[in-house]
C-alpha cells in the first residue's frame, strides 16, 4: 500500500489562512494540486507545495514504482500551533497584545489503486 503522511510544523501563518488554500486541494491528484498552487498568490501555497513535494519524494524513496498521475491527496488538515505573544506600546503608557499564530500542516498522499 503506497501511502505517506507528511507533517510541516510551526508554519508561521494562522491555521485559518492555510485552511483557505488547503480546502481547494483536498482529494485532488497531486499534479493538479501542484498546478493550482503554482498560480496561487497566497503565502500558504508555498508551505503546502513543500509538503506535497516532500511526500512524493518519500514515496519514491520507499522503492515502490508509482506513476505521479496516480497519487492523490487522501486527507489534509491544519491544526493550530503555539502562539507567540508580543506587545506593542500604545497611548498613555498602555500596551496591547499581538498574537503571532502558527500552525501544523498534515497531508496524507495515497495511490489511486488503493482508494478506499
Amino acid at each position: 500500500m503506497d501511502t505517506t503522511t507528511v507533517k510541516v510544523k510551526h508554519v508561521k501563518q494562522s491555521a485559518r489562512k492555510v485552511r483557505f488554500v488547503l480546502n481547494e486541494l483536498r482529494g485532488l491528484v497531486v499534479t493538479n494540486a501542484l498546478n493550482q498552487l503554482a498560480i496561487s498568490n497566497k503565502k500558504a501555497a508555498v508551505f503546502i507545495k513543500k509538503a506535497i513535494e516532500s511526500g512524493i519524494s518519500n514515496l519514491s524513496n520507499k522503492g515502490n514504482e508509482f506513476n505521479q498521475e496516480d497519487i492523490y491527496i487522501k486527507s489534509a488538515f491544519v491544526d493550530e500551533g503555539p502562539t507567540m505573544k508580543r506587545f506593542r506600546p500604545r497611548a498613555m503608557g498602555r500596551a496591547s497584545q499581538i498574537l503571532k499564530r502558527t500552525c501544523h500542516l498534515t497531508l496524507t498522499l495515497s495511490n489511486k489503486n488503493n482508494k478506499e
